[in-house]
């Protein structure tokens, strides 16, 4: 079977980073900022991103397009003989199922809302305390749900089984150009309401002795790197399978490079909205996952037109899920399609039915199942899924990833740099190869203990 390509750069940059821009940008990133300092924290934020996603995305792209197959594929292509280096690609096509068994619920809940701003259902009648019931009654009608992630998860299903070029390519290339124009008016019209200044200020003026005012500098650097790290879904494969449809006419760093700019344009864009409408109505920008579906509703019931206001931020939200969503089940479909030789449209149909039960744990933990907490008191099934990909899989993927292609046990450092160097752009300095082999291994490896014990102590 003649492997598929992309049809342009353009629809390279656009989907891998639809792939990276997802909940953590537009959702994780303005609550973490603002419980850890504001400015200051997003100086941190953006230091690790250079120093720790752009080497790790390089390489899963090189292992992509060197292989040119599925993560297990290429790296079974790619590794030296009798070696077990693509055991690790199983373990991350299981974080790419474990993923969307949550994030299309999640994807769901944002359609609700949506539909809900749209019609005036959710409107200036409700006061604080109806918006936080809004949300409860959502998650306490177990048959709504269902019907929400199946809608998710049969868009996302839809698009893929129309092709990777005029489906996956070109659909996520219109959402994203959608995306960045509805969060830039939104940062706008955040920016010009009464009171948005002391938001504004918080965001752009660094304040470094607001990093240590709550929660102690040590902390605060750690939840730089890990939002550094987690946003970019490094880890699963995501990014080498579009690294698999990708030509050789570009350097892998230069297009790197770009496309974290976008994923953190957009993660900084959300901070424009979020920071200055939070101040505008009193409400607390650090107040955790709740941002999204009891605060921010709560910000655009008492606005002026905030039923329009409203429905466009949500919409921007999808978008940003979906490309998510959509990348992901590619990925998943093309495992199935490289190693196993189903069609396009059986691996998209068995894989939309299969994922839809799967999710059904992470629908029914806040109502028929909310008795089973399994990371402690007021945890559910869905936080406990988010902890396995975020915590374990994406870490130890990525981990991996860095080991195959810096350490001659695996791919190898000049076979790495060699494939990564094709084209013209931006190169990898030869200089980094002990940085990468030696000290940002160590550095995945601080994150994922962090991040663990600061789930399960």
């Amino acid at each position: 079977m003649e492997r598929e390509t992309l049809s342009s750069r353009l629809g390279f940059i656009l989907l891998s980073a639809g792939c990276a821009i997802g909940l953590g940008n537009v959702w994780r990133f303005p609550y973490i900022t603002g419980r850890y300092g504001g400015a200051a924290f997003v100086l941190l934020y953006l230091l690790f991103l250079v120093f720790m996603g752009v080497p790790v995305m390089i390489m899963e792209f090189a292992i992509g397009r060197a292989g040119r197959k599925n993560i297990v594929g290429a790296m079974k292509n790619l590794e030296p003989s009798g070696s077990k280096w693509h055991s690790v690609g199983y373990a991350a096509v299981a974080g790419n199922y474990l993923l969307l068994m949550y994030y299309s619920v999640i994807t769901g809940w944002l359609l609700y809302y949506f539909g809900s701003f749209l019609t005036g259902k959710l409107n200036s009648s409700f006061d604080t305390a109806a918006v936080g019931g809004y949300f409860s009654s959502l998650t306490a009608a177990p048959g709504l749900q269902i019907f929400l992630t199946g809608l998710a998860l049969l868009i996302t299903a839809g698009i893929v089984i129309i092709g990777l070029k005029n489906g996956v390519e070109k659909i996520t290339k219109v959402m994203m150009v959608i995306l960045f124009v509805l969060m830039a008016v939104l940062a706008v019209h955040s920016c010009l309401l009464p009171g948005a200044g002391e938001g504004i200020r918080f965001y752009m003026r660094p304040d470094f002795g607001n990093l240590v005012h709550e929660y102690g500098f040590s902390e605060s650097v750690f939840a730089a790197m890990g939002q550094a790290f987690f946003t970019l879904s490094l880890g699963i494969g995501a990014m080498a399978i579009f690294g698999s449809y990708f030509d050789r006419k570009r350097t892998l760093g230069g297009e790197s490079v770009r496309i974290i700019c976008l994923d953190t344009t957009i993660a900084l864009l959300s901070g424009f909205i979020i920071f200055p409408a939070c101040s505008a109505f009193g409400v607390e920008a650090g107040s955790g996952p709740s941002l999204l579906f009891i605060s921010l509703p709560n910000v655009f019931t008492q606005m002026t037109m905030g039923g329009l206001w409203g429905a466009v931020f949500f919409l921007a939200m999808i978008f940003a899920a979906l490309s998510t969503l959509i990348a992901v089940f590619e990925n998943i479909c093309a495992y199935w399609m490289d190693m196993h030789g189903w069609t396009r449209k059986k691996a998209a149909l068995i894989n939309f039915l299969l994922l839809f039960v799967l999710s059904m744990p992470a629908v029914l933990g806040y109502n028929m199942l909310s008795g089973f907490q399994p990371l402690g008191a007021g945890s559910t099934v869905l936080d406990f899924e988010d902890f396995l990909v975020s915590n374990i899989i994406l870490p130890l993927g990525s981990l991996a990833y860095v080991l195959f292609c810096t350490h001659r046990y695996g791919w190898g450092w000049d076979k790495f740099t060699g494939e990564a160097n094709i084209g013209e752009g931006l190169k990898v300095p030869s200089g980094l190869r002990i940085y990468c082999a030696w000290i940002l291994p160590v550095i995945i490896l601080i994150i994922m203990v962090q991040g663990i014990y600061g789930v399960l102590a």
